[in-house]
């Protein structure tokens, strides 16, 4: 049976989250004053590391993507909308 799991998340470059295998993310959104990602997931399922980079508007993304892909997952703001981020998962 699948559930829907939150993660917090930092407000980091870039960061490794152990959650169960082929697990659905859905949303990043701040909820009380903590950024977090939701996701659909069977918790049966063994733990896999998944990395996660945020980028603020104006920020430069990576040029070279013939390694790794960016797979874009939501957008979150902080601060009344003075700061805006947007949130992927790296994929190689």
């Amino acid at each position: 049976m699948k559930t829907i799991w939150k993660f917090p998340l930092q407000v980091t470059d870039q960061q490794t989250i152990k959650m169960p295998a082929g697990a659905e993310l859905l949303s990043v959104q701040v909820q009380r004053e903590t950024v977090c990602l939701w996701a659909k997931v069977d918790p049966e399922a063994s733990r896999e590391p998944r990395v996660i980079a945020i980028f603020g508007t104006g920020h430069e993304l990576p040029e070279d993507e013939s390694t790794f892909r960016l797979d874009f997952i939501d957008t979150f703001q902080l601060h009344d909308g003075m700061l805006v981020f947007h949130v992927f998962e790296v994929r190689s």
